[in-house]
């Protein structure tokens, strides 16, 4: 989710379906306007109306994504660079899900989520990218064949999980960390169900398991059983076939 080469000077920004250069680009998100108090009465007079942009997100979302077939989510860093071996995981599965009947949606930029796009594109099959407008440009990498670029993250997020049988997490960071356990959240409480959560590599991901199991758990915070919402690996196949396999689509 970060930006690989760091925080610069804007010269281009996606504003939703909205594109902003040079010196037309606009400080802050549409995000960050909705959720900064401004410390007196004017959002009285803004925020209604601002509902009908958000409501104009769902269409746009619902309306681009109605038809897409059985589908994966893949998250995983915007810093993977290009032929690590990482990356090249990420083209694996995004192929592999794709051979398995898949559709694959990322967060359409670069990185693990370009990797998985790719491996997508390779396969022949559908590859997604599901945008967001950012204080740093990424836009959609060229593998995706489905964009929707958003404004808002919650929209977005509702995209992620409405259109996917379930989620495959590749390393990555706060952003990668924020839609993982948004989904655990789902699950626990049973806002949706029958959705497999896969985290690939075990080296990456065996910190905050032992945390979420010797701290988080064994403090009463969470039950045991919560450990279960999840499946950790380090094999393509594997990945695939615990997808597969609770979503109804083992072969």
């Amino acid at each position: 989710m970060g930006n690989p080469e760091g925080l610069r000077a804007l010269e281009e920004q996606r504003l939703g379906p909205v594109l902003r250069r040079r010196q037309q680009v606009q400080p802050g998100t549409t995000d960050q306007r909705l959720l900064d108090t401004e410390g007196d009465s004017q959002w009285v007079h803004t925020d209604p109306w601002r509902v009908m942009r958000i409501q104009s997100e769902f269409v746009e979302g619902f309306g681009a994504l109605a038809e897409l077939p059985s589908a994966i989510s893949v998250f995983g860093s915007a810093r993977t660079g290009p032929g690590t071996p990482e990356y090249e995981t990420g083209v694996s599965i995004g192929k592999a899900l794709v051979e398995a009947g898949f559709a694959v949606i990322t967060g359409g930029g670069p990185g693990s989520m370009e990797a998985a796009n790719k491996g997508a594109r390779d396969a022949e099959g559908i590859s997604v990218g599901l945008g967001i407008e950012l204080p740093f440009e990424q836009g959609l990498n060229p593998h995706v064949d489905i964009g929707v670029n958003f404004r808002y993250f919650f929209v977005r997020k509702t995209m992620f999980v409405k259109y996917a049988q379930g989620f495959v997490v590749l390393p990555g960071g706060l952003g990668t960390l924020d839609e993982l356990f948004e989904a655990l959240t789902l699950v626990q409480t049973r806002k949706v169900t029958r959705f497999p959560i896969v985290l690939f590599g075990t080296e990456y991901w065996s910190g905050l398991v032992d945390w979420l199991r010797n701290t988080v758990v064994a403090q009463g915070k969470a039950s045991e059983h919560d450990l279960l919402l999840f499946h950790i690996t380090d094999d393509v196949e594997e990945a695939v076939a615990l997808v597969t396999k609770e979503t109804g689509h083992d072969q």
